[in-house]
């Protein structure tokens, strides 16, 4: 038998310690395979990614990085306070929070997402939030003020959901605040959001810029907006400052003082309450603006916040409440018989002694017109006035002529002869339009019954309450017609020096002296009853087809010296005596407590 002399005959056990040793060199060299294989993938995609990263796509990671790290952000001016002619403030500022983003945080897609989850919690639907972002552009570097004003309830829901979503902030910020609520409204105006337009025509203007957008707060704008400021800040990657690195700081806007009196503006407004009508009160001596109302109203300080489609269209609805109807015309009815008194008088067809037959009715080109209240017998101006005739003043307004009345009545101040810019509101003249004018205006030719109805203030002629208290004004002042203000710092200059119109003393006296009369013995005699002194005026009742008759009064007092004139109408109202002349009583009493008479 053949044997093994072999050494691993001899010692099998070094057979076995070969193999395994060979096993374990083949395992640890897989191992070290898989793990240089894993390192070099690891090393691959981060090489990748860094090309990605700094070089393909280096530029917008760097604009991004620095744009995360440096905001510049605006700081507004706190707008300027308006108060009245005592310093009462009727305007100034109020602390609220405001929401704004951030447009290059995110790409549209996600901010659709961003904007779906605030629209629950601000109440603000998701298209107005994309519409103001796409306004400012997704690209933008500066802040888009979404919404102001906000709650407690909303502050607590938003400030966490500001804390995990990069590009919402929450500010402290100045917002227009309207102390007395509604009074005023139409005077004062509102303020808002500069528009795209309002941007371009001030490139100086920030995005998000609050300017003013109607009344004195869109007037008196260049004075009030102030100049807005900048603060450079650090910030880290979730938006929150870390610290500031420069400032600019803003200019706050001037105050404004206006003529308007508290007192008599919140008279005047309650005495309207919210009947569809305007009252007005003037310096008839100086033009200065003592009250102005106009019903119905709004509130300003709603435009401090988000204004809802609800709100503007209850706003924009058949009331219209944003219509400044002081500075709208209306037929002034017999108000307007002083005009056409003034306008006889200045002529050479009547003299002061003058005297007309009046009637129950009176048939001129073949047309019958009636007597309000039956006819008079043969009267002077005085009384004619005083009892309001119209058989007076139809045959009055005949023979002097269309051309006459309209000359004078805008001496006294009637359509176009108020400077509407120099007051600081937009409205509109009233008309007394001529033959030739009418047809111009209405394409239509004349006709008898234009110059008959004339004569009492209807037809064609429109009057609005701002020019019935100026022409008031002429006839108490002895002549001179006022120019309307509203800006204290306008009193006492050249631009609104009296004008003497150029009216003969006999024809001052006679229409004051009727228009005395009107409270003594005629339609207001309930101004007349010893709780103020004695004033002048003229009631008014309009009828409108189809409809209530509107009533106005115009007035002035003390008789002799005048202090106050004012100008009513209300739409429905009725009788003059009876819709109006109370709520002048109302103004003169108040002025008068006031001066402690």
């Amino acid at each position: 038998m053949a044997q093994d002399f072999g050494l691993y005959s001899k010692f099998p056990y070094l057979a076995r310690s070969v193999v395994e040793q060979g096993i374990s060199k083949r395992h640890r060299l897989v191992q070290a395979l898989i793990m240089m294989l894993l390192i070099t993938t690891f090393i691959s995609i981060n090489a990748y990614r860094i090309v990605q990263l700094q070089l393909v796509q280096g530029k917008y990671n760097r604009e991004r990085a620095e744009n995360n790290r440096i905001r510049l952000t605006a700081v507004p001016a706190s707008r300027g306070t308006i108060y009245d002619r005592k310093g009462r403030i009727l305007a100034s500022n109020l602390l609220s929070r405001s929401v704004y983003l951030w447009p290059q945080e995110y790409s549209p897609t996600k901010w659709s997402e961003v904007a779906t989850e605030l629209s629950s919690i601000l109440d603000i639907p998701e298209a107005d939030i994309i519409k103001k972002l796409e306004k400012a552009g997704y690209k933008s570097a500066l802040p888009v003020r979404i919404t102001s004003k906000i709650d407690r309830t909303t502050f607590v829901a938003l400030a966490e959901k500001a804390g995990e979503t990069r590009g919402v902030e929450i500010r402290t910020e100045n917002i227009r605040y309207y102390p007395h609520g509604s009074l005023a409204a139409h005077l004062l105006g509102y303020t808002g959001e500069a528009t795209k337009e309002e941007l371009i025509a001030n490139p100086k203007y920030p995005m998000g810029m609050i300017v003013g957008k109607m009344g004195i707060e869109h007037s008196a704008n260049s004075k009030l907006e102030g100049i807005w400021g900048n603060r450079l800040i650090e910030v880290d990657v979730k938006g929150n400052e870390i610290q500031e690195l420069g400032v600019d700081d803003p200019t706050p806007g001037k105050p404004v003082k206006l003529t308007i009196d508290f007192d008599l503006q919140k008279a005047a407004e309650k005495a309207l309450g919210n009947r569809r009508g305007a009252v007005v009160a003037i310096n008839p001596k100086t033009g200065e603006v003592l009250a102005m109302a106009s019903g119905p109203t709004f509130n300003p300080g709603i435009f401090a916040g988000q204004i809802t489609r609800e709100k503007w269209q209850r706003l924009q609805g058949a009331s219209k409440p944003f219509l400044n109807r002081a500075l709208q015309g209306y037929p002034p009815g017999s108000t307007f018989k002083a005009v056409t008194s003034v306008a006889a008088l200045q002529s050479s067809k009547y003299s002061p002694n003058s005297k007309v037959g009046t009637y129950n009715t009176l048939t001129i080109g073949g047309i019958t017109f009636n007597e309000h209240s039956g006819g008079y017998g043969l009267i002077s101006f005085r009384d004619a006035l005083a009892y309001s005739s119209n058989t007076f003043f139809y045959q009055v307004g005949v023979k002097i002529g269309p051309e006459q009345i309209s000359k004078w009545g805008r001496e006294l101040g009637i359509g176009g002869s108020i400077d509407l810019k120099l007051f600081g509101l937009n409205g509109h003249h009233g008309q007394i339009p001529t033959p030739k004018e009418k047809e111009e205006i209405y394409g239509e030719p004349w006709h008898i019954a234009d110059i008959v109805t004339m004569g009492i203030g209807q037809g064609l002629v429109l009057v609005t309450p701002l020019e019935s208290s100026v022409m008031v004004s002429a006839i108490a002042n002895g002549g001179y017609r006022v120019q309307p203000h509203l800006f204290a710092s306008q009193t006492h200059t050249d631009a609104t020096k009296p004008i003497n119109i150029g009216l003969k003393p006999s024809t001052i006296n006679t229409v004051r002296e009727g228009l005395i009369d009107v409270v003594r013995k005629g339609t207001a005699r309930r101004l007349n009853d010893g709780t103020m002194p004695l004033s002048g005026g003229k009631t008014g009742t309009v009828e409108l087809p189809g409809q209530a008759d509107n009533a106005m009064y115009i007035g002035f007092a003390p008789a002799y010296n005048p202090e106050i004139a004012v100008a009513v109408a209300v739409e429905g109202g009725g009788y003059g005596s009876v819709g109006a002349v109370p709520i002048a009583k109302t103004i003169f009493h108040t002025y008068f407590s006031n001066q402690g008479k």
